[in-house]
């Protein structure tokens, strides 16, 4: 198959794991059968969201979810039965080292969902721990080989979190190591990461402010022939604000097809909604709300 994906691109995003039952119920360790229901029907009312965004207008070949397995499962479905673009994790929640989830089945979990895209979170930064990084590509390589292999696409949401001796240079200043270290540091990763054979349809890139940074990217992304390859903007749970200015500097730059955004639209509403201060349905519209803003401001809003 013809790797990439040149269709428009507006995931929203909620396959988290073990930080949204920590953070938002409060429940360490495996969940038991009322706490899992209430997380279940946490990530309803979010897709519920992705539903009252559809009926108020968003574009059905442009907007998805992303959800997962273990709590998402009837909402995967239901998106499937319902023609809605659905992405799906394969790795393992809340690892530094990407593992798949579900181990040598993951094949067989792919498959019976039969999503358009099989995604992964993964943690690279080529100034780190290279056996590290190696034993990440072997089995990222497995990952993307086996994709293609049964035609479906893959997508890669990369992070390159710091390591210390690279924030001692920006003054130990996170944003500093954002706006003029990560750029370059995302770049080798991607080109480490294609070397070893990882090919990905579309890269989840964390926000970036310049967009010559974004074109730096999409540039390595499409080398080579890699034409059809896009890369999408992930928002980090940050504010609207900051958000707005990544999908700005994003927008115009060849390759870019859209974004991937999860706590950035949904973190407040259906916080409150799991606090018992704001009706289930005023929760959704709010999340339809923000979604749609996010849309409007990638198409030039």
């Amino acid at each position: 198959m013809t790797i990439g994906y040149d269709g428009k691109l507006y995931i929203l995003a909620f396959d988290h794991r073990g930080s949204f039952q920590k953070k938002f119920f409060g429940i360490e360790g495996v969940p038991g059968p009322d706490e899992a229901a209430r997380i279940i029907d946490a990530k309803k009312v979010v897709f519920e969201g992705m539903l009252a965004a559809l009926e108020a207008g968003a574009d059905r070949s442009a907007a998805g979810i992303l959800v997962d397995e273990q709590f998402g499962t009837e909402v995967a479905l239901t998106a499937t039965e319902m023609g809605i673009l659905l992405s799906m994790p394969v790795e393992k929640s809340g690892q530094d080292e990407f593992d798949f989830e579900y181990g040598t089945e993951f094949t067989a979990h792919i498959a019976s969902f039969d999503p358009t895209f099989a995604k992964v979170l993964v943690r690279y930064n080529p100034q780190a721990d290279g056996a590290v990084n190696a034993r990440q590509a072997a089995r990222l390589r497995e990952l993307a080989d086996w994709l293609h292999a049964t035609d479906r696409r893959f997508l890669f949401e990369l992070l390159v979190p710091a390591e210390p001796h690279q924030l001692g240079p920006v003054g130990n200043d996170p944003g500093r190591y954002d706006r003029e270290v990560r750029p370059g540091l995302m770049r080798v990763a991607i080109a480490e990461l294609q070397e070893s054979g990882v090919e990905a349809d579309i890269w989840k890139i964390e926000g970036i402010d310049d967009p010559a940074d974004c074109a730096m990217i999409s540039e390595q992304c499409r080398i080579a022939g890699r034409d059809h390859v896009g890369c999408v903007v992930l928002g980090r749970g940050a504010d609207h604000t900051a958000v707005d200015t990544w999908l700005r500097a994003a927008r115009d730059v060849p390759g870019y097809r859209g974004f991937a955004i999860g706590r950035s639209i949904w973190w407040d509403p259906l916080k409150f909604f799991v606090d018992g201060a704001m009706p289930r349905e005023e929760a959704a519209t709010q999340i339809a709300k923000n979604f749609l803003r996010f849309i409007g401001v990638y198409e030039g809003g």
